[in-house]
């Protein structure tokens, strides 16, 4: 079963129940509010890749009430839940999307990990093309490529350099700056390494 057929199935189901808390709704407040005070900007347009039920939307609508917030997401049982929070939900995979228009923030998080590397290259353009300004990546962090076994299977989750490649891929991206959530930190995480990018002609605005 690929990465897409995985995730829309029983197994991104069972996704949904483990990560629906008020725990983590409190851990990602905070991460986000860290992540987007370096902007020094209230954005109007958000774009997640991978939105599951939509707990980091409704993190960053707390900080942002008056932005307007889109989705993509592939699991069905998921869009249920993310239209009733997020303005605009695409239900189709994140390669499969087709930006029709631009977005100050596109971001990710915990997502880019179960892509098949072969699909990086796609995703990742969808990520660049629909962002006006800036791109958001919370992702597991390793300097090489390395495949993991997640809850007993296997090619369905990949640990790399998710940033040092778009940052390659794309000369006009910068990075602004990057941090790592522990797992054992007074708003738990996920260790994640986040990295936010700002396309090089913005940098002044």
């Amino acid at each position: 079963m690929d990465q897409r057929s995985f995730w829309a199935s029983e197994f991104g189901n069972e996704y949904i129940d483990r990560n629906n808390s008020e725990e983590l709704m409190a851990s990602n407040l905070a991460l986000f509010s860290r992540i987007m005070r370096l902007t020094n900007e209230t954005p109007s347009q958000f774009l997640e890749f991978g939105a599951n039920i939509g707990m980091n939307v409704k993190a960053l609508k707390l900080l942002y009430p008056g932005s307007v917030f889109s989705s993509v997401e592939i699991n069905a049982e998921a869009c249920k839940k993310l239209r009733e929070i997020s303005d605009v939900t695409f239900e189709c995979s994140i390669e499969e999307f087709v930006p029709q228009k631009t977005y100050e923030v596109v971001f990710s998080k915990g997502v880019l990990i179960h892509i098949a590397p072969e699909n990086l290259p796609i995703v990742y353009e969808n990520m660049y093309k629909s962002s006006s300004k800036w791109i958001l990546l919370v992702e597991y962090y390793n300097p090489t490529a390395v495949g993991i076994d997640y809850r007993g299977h296997k090619d369905k989750l990949f640990k790399r350099d998710f940033a040092g490649e778009m940052l390659d891929k794309y000369p006009d991206l910068e990075l602004v700056d990057y941090g790592f959530t522990y797992h054992r930190g007074s708003f738990p995480q996920d260790d994640n390494t986040w990295f936010l990018l700002k396309k090089r002609g913005q940098l002044n605005d």
